[in-house]
């Protein structure tokens, strides 16, 4: 994987050189599979994409260990670079179940992974998918790493779920409108930032300060993402919406929802006490405008 599998923007130039590294451990990942039927739509499904998740997992490893992760103990960066890879194939197994189920054809500015493959192909790599975070995990030999992927991973398919029964019943409050992408988004935001702190060997309050900031993180990030894209009438966001009669006083009212967790998150950092660059570089993330 190598920087023409995904399209330079604001984002990739920041963090481009977390993002090299990223790339070229699930490059590695994806390589020990080059002898299977999955090699090249595997290859397919990950390009392309701003690798947030496990830059995120990269920068709370960083944190705590008050350093960058080339001065860590050799074992430790190869975990980390290895359960980052984990982090984005989760991501990338949900990003093809999404697709099939909102009936999405285009992701990245490509055709989305069941146009190009297929539905009955697009089912068997996300399981195919699967095996190799089942792997990845074996390798890395920490129960809590394997832990926090399984409870992502239920949360995301609870979240799902959720929303496609809100969906069919066209009637949904804001609570639940969180309580969906608490699940759907922010559970794989938290598991990301709260991994890297334990890989990294932070203790309970930096573990637990990182988590909490991934969780308030994805909560925002997704709400500004649906008020972006909020006319798109197949999404959940645009229900709650709908059932406002005020639309731009109650889209005003989710901006301040987002601004908040994103202060929110802000705030958890604030607890950890360290004064290293990745810590920074967190913070700067609380402003959405910067995924953009």
């Amino acid at each position: 994987m190598n920087e023409r599998d995904y399209q330079f923007t604001p984002f990739i130039e920041r963090f481009n050189e977390y993002i090299v590294k990223i790339n070229e451990s699930l490059s590695k990942e994806i390589e020990c599979y080059s002898w299977s039927e999955f090699y090249l739509p595997l290859k397919y499904a990950c390009q392309g994409g701003k690798r947030i998740r496990p830059l995120i997992l990269n920068l709370a490893a960083e944190t705590v260990l008050d350093k960058n992760i080339d001065s860590m103990n050799a074992k430790i960066t190869e975990n980390i670079f290895s359960v980052s890879s984990a982090v984005e194939l989760l991501h990338t197994e949900s990003v093809i179940h999404d697709d099939i189920i909102d009936s999405d054809n285009l992701r990245r500015g490509q055709p989305s992974f069941h146009v190009k493959y297929g539905y009955n192909a697009s089912i068997l790599t996300a399981d195919f998918i699967l095996g190799i975070i089942l792997n990845i995990s074996a390798k890395a030999n920490n129960s809590l790493v394997t832990q926090e992927l399984s409870k992502a991973s239920i949360r995301m398919s609870e979240g799902e779920m959720l929303e496609l029964r809100l969906v069919k019943n066209h009637k949904i409050s804001q609570e639940q409108y969180i309580s969906v992408i608490e699940n759907k988004t922010a559970s794989l935001f938290e598991a990301s930032a709260k991994i890297g702190a334990i890989l990294a060997g932070g203790n309970e309050t930096q573990v637990n300060a990182l988590a909490n900031f991934g969780r308030l993180l994805g909560i925002a990030y997704q709400i500004h993402d649906d008020l972006i894209d909020y006319n798109n009438e197949e999404r959940l966001f645009n229900i709650l919406v709908k059932q406002n009669d005020e639309d731009n006083i109650f889209i005003e009212i989710m901006e301040n929802t987002y601004q908040s967790y994103s202060d929110r998150a802000r705030k958890e950092l604030e607890t950890i006490e360290v004064s290293h660059r990745s810590k920074t570089i967190l913070r700067e993330l609380t402003n959405l405008s910067s995924f953009s």
